[in-house]
């Protein structure tokens, strides 16, 4: 796991692009999504084989690094939760607001990965 901090409070520390990394680190921060990954990750697997091609396996890691960046920062985790709850505000100015902070929420926590 990399120790780098770089946005003040963090649950974990970020983990490597790995399987096993990024299992146990989902293990702390959003144990309840440990049964979604593996049948993710076992669609990503298949779908590789199928394919030929890796681009399934990178898609699964980049995905969960991403919600894993999300889940160990409060500061993202907040933000994503307040906009996904108003996502579907019966005021369509409020909805399209939620809609724009969760794509930057998800925006920022894959920049972040891929750094």
């Amino acid at each position: 796991m990399s120790t780098q901090s770089d946005h003040g409070h963090e649950l974990i520390p970020r983990p490597e692009h790995t399987p096993d990394a990024l299992r146990a680190a989902l293990a702390v921060v959003d144990p309840g999504r440990l049964d979604e990954m593996q049948a993710k990750k076992d669609e990503a697997f298949a779908q590789a084989v199928e394919w030929q091609s890796l681009s399934p396996v990178r898609s699964w890691v980049l995905t969960w690094a991403r919600d894993i960046e999300i889940a160990r920062r409060p500061d993202l985790s907040a933000r994503y939760s307040h906009a996904k709850s108003h996502l579907e505000h019966e005021d369509q100015v409020t909805a399209q607001e939620a809609l724009r902070e969760l794509t930057s929420v998800l925006d920022e926590a894959m920049k972040a990965v891929r750094a």
